[in-house]
């Protein structure tokens, strides 16, 4: 009888560890400050690069539009599968209005570098 009691509190316990009980809120805190949803720094890189008008280039409107259209790419795939992500969706919202905006101004101040940039990124067809 006492080995059966062993062996069942020994199953109780594996079973608690494998299942990993949690708080609510570490749920929260493990979503808020995941590093999936973030932009990694190799994309970020290969996002400047794209469109670079210089080596040390990251300020330019070309390279900035450039990094908001990666971040959109992302926040659009993110928002695919989380259809209630509401926040989400209003960041989305602003990061389109923001490389908006710089495309804007982009095309009033060099309309070849403005060509060149959407043609990089394949925004308009």
């Amino acid at each position: 009888m006492l080995m059966l009691i062993k062996t069942c509190l020994k199953a109780l316990v594996i079973l608690v560890h494998t299942c990993r009980l949690r708080h609510p809120l570490e749920r929260v805190r493990e979503f808020w400050y995941n590093t999936h949803l973030m932009i990694t720094a190799e994309n970020k890189a290969a996002a400047f690069a794209l469109t670079q008008t210089h080596k040390t280039d990251v300020g330019s409107p070309q390279a900035q539009a450039s990094v908001l259209t990666t971040r959109i790419k992302e926040v659009t795939l993110h928002l695919q599968t989380n259809k209630h992500d509401h926040m989400g969706r209003r960041g989305l919202i602003q990061m389109v209005a923001r490389r908006k905006k710089l495309l804007k101004y982009l095309e009033a101040k060099d309309f070849e570098a403005y060509k060149a940039t959407v043609a990089k990124l394949g925004l308009r067809k």
